[in-house]
């Protein structure tokens, strides 16, 4: 039986072997950053001002693609202070614009509250503070660019505009006038219930000589700490940039990496910065070929955005260019409105052609029921119904094994430390009892992709985010805070143990038999929507091979009374 103990063997060292990659994935070595602290607005929408002189102005921080050149009427200095701020608000948004190259420095979701205690503090996507920086900037640069060693300074009709009840789309005009008369309105368009903002550039050139430029867009961020991300073991979501290429329609950029990723060209695309449950994301010219560039500066702050072709606005003419900007959810479907392959940014791993219908049917169940823990509930029982004949073979063959267990000990004690024969005699025992030794891993395996790929579903979702079930659980994506749920998880967990033939050697028997704890310890912290999951799948799987279980033995039973 030496064959079946190093298959076994050599299934934990590949299991082994995966969880370690996973875990320098989901764990990579990165900068030691300072203490993250949410800093405390009196006013809850508007951002403390960072007054130390900001990297955003800096030339480091323009695409050095295309030559920058300042306007001679640039003034002022390059700090951002309250003077220059803009604040808007709308049903799902509230945005600080710097009129100082209108850059969004500012971002909170009023549906989405910073912790479920709080429901009336809105969750702060982007800002930019003494302890962190995250801001999507955007501007024209090249022949006649405007932002420069210094940006522009725009002026604006108010500093606060608000979408009122019934209004449903609100545009703010930001307006500049360069040295030669050029006059150029950024406006920014919002919508009631999205958090897609379309920034356009209109240019009115009166001069006898064509006027030119390219538009850039780029998402600044520090090195700090995704807020919302759980802790636990294995639960880290991917935290740093992504954009679609000509050679592969998603691709991760790590914050330790964006040195190394070469710049990129294609018709359309998208680049984004992803955190668990939130993103942003710029969406230059679908028309038009861009550039896309990933960079850090010299304050180690890290740069990823893109660089449109130039467009050129006639004498005596006018021009618009237009980008988009998404600040809000990871949700699956309205990102893939937006731009083609944008909703990969909900990261799915290899397997999200697996877990986006799986996200569906779980989107589809919770519009019924109302309520996310039960809809958990019920999605496995359809996924377990959709495998129950595979599982039923597994089980099947874990129960004649369990039911042959007491002969295999017969043949280990009659032929002692004689392998040869007792491996032949095994081999004929199998073969009489019609039983395959790896007919309860096959069909496991075959379901393994689905579980996993339900694991990351119940994992990326932010719809479970605040998501209440009942009793003391009132977030499922946050872990049971009496680990109820996890210790009931390590129960069933050992029930199926002992339903399972004990493997001969016993070695392997106190693995098992140890596997129960090493999972429940790993489970106290995960998310309770997850452990809810997989208790419900365990129990299910108790049920149906305690089910099979009895039957074979039954028949078994009857079969010997046949006999005699």
């Amino acid at each position: 039986m030496d064959y079946i103990r190093y298959a076994l063997l050599a299934g934990l060292a590949i299991v082994s072997y995966m969880l370690l990659l996973s875990w320098q994935e989901d764990y990579p070595a990165s900068a030691p950053t300072p203490e993250v602290v949410q800093s405390q607005q009196s006013s809850g929408d508007v951002p403390a001002v960072n007054n130390a002189t900001p990297t955003a102005d800096t030339p480091s921080d323009i695409p050095s693609d295309i030559p920058a050149v300042a306007s001679a009427s640039a003034t002022g200095n390059n700090t951002q202070n309250s003077d220059t701020l803009i604040t808007v608000s709308t049903d799902v948004l509230n945005v600080t614009i710097d009129r100082r190259g209108g850059d969004i420095v500012y971002v909170s979701l009023p549906e989405h509250s910073t912790q479920i205690d709080t429901p009336d503090e809105p969750f702060v996507l982007l800002e930019n503070t003494t302890l962190r920086t995250y801001v999507a900037q955007s501007g024209l640069i090249g022949q006649n660019g405007i932002d420069g060693a210094q940006r522009a300074l725009y002026t604006a009709s108010d500093d606060s505009y608000a979408l009122a009840p019934g209004q449903d789309v609100l545009n703010v005009d930001l307006r500049y006038t360069d040295d030669n008369g050029v006059e150029i309105t950024k406006r920014f368009s919002f919508e009631r219930d999205n958090y897609l903002v379309d920034i356009v550039y209109d240019v009115t050139n009166p001069t006898d000589m064509p006027w030119q430029a390219n538009m850039f867009g780029q998402i600044k961020r520090s090195n700090y700490e995704d807020p919302t991300q759980g802790s636990g073991f294995g639960m880290a979501s991917f935290l740093g940039f992504a954009a679609t290429s000509n050679d592969d329609n998603y691709v991760k950029i790590p914050f330790d990496e964006v040195e190394e990723r070469a710049s990129h060209e294609l018709e359309g695309g998208w680049v984004a910065l992803g955190q668990h449950y939130f993103i942003s994301a710029f969406i230059p010219p679908q028309q038009a070929r861009n550039s896309f560039s990933f960079r850090r500066n010299s304050q180690n702050e890290y740069i990823g955005g893109f660089t449109s072709s130039e467009f050129v606005v006639a004498p005596n003419s006018t021009n618009v260019q237009q980008m988009s900007f998404y600040a809000g959810p990871k949700d699956q479907y309205r990102l893939g409105e937006i731009a083609p392959w944008l909703d990969r940014t909900i990261d799915y791993g290899w397997l999200w052609f697996v877990a986006s219908p799986i996200y569906w049917l779980l989107t589809q169940i919770n519009s019924i029921i109302g309520n996310y823990g039960w809809s958990i509930l019920i999605l496995t029982v359809i996924v377990k119904g959709i495998f129950f004949k595979l599982s039923a073979t597994s089980y099947r063959s874990m129960a004649n094994m369990r039911r042959v267990m007491p002969k295999m000990n017969q043949l280990k004690e009659r032929y002692g430390d004689d392998k040869m024969k007792l491996q032949k005699a095994t081999m004929e025992l199998y073969k009489k009892e019609k039983i395959n030794p790896f007919g309860g891993c096959l069909p496991m395996l075959v379901q393994m992709p689905v579980f996993i790929a339900l694991y990351w579903v119940l994992l990326e979702g932010v719809e479970l985010r605040h998501a209440p079930w009942i009793l003391w659980i009132n977030d499922l994506s946050v872990m049971d805070p009496y680990f109820v749920l996890p210790l009931l998880m390590g129960a069933s967990m050992y029930v199926q143990f002992m339903l399972n033939p004990t493997p001969q050697d016993p070695t392997q028997a106190k693995i098992m038999k140890f596997m129960p704890i090493v999972m429940t310890v790993f489970f106290l912290w995960f998310p309770a929507g997850l452990v809810l999951y997989w208790l419900a799948n365990s129990v299910l799987g108790i049920a149906q091979q305690w089910y099979i279980t009895r039957n074979i033995e039954a028949e078994y039973a009857a079969k010997e009374a046949a006999k005699s």
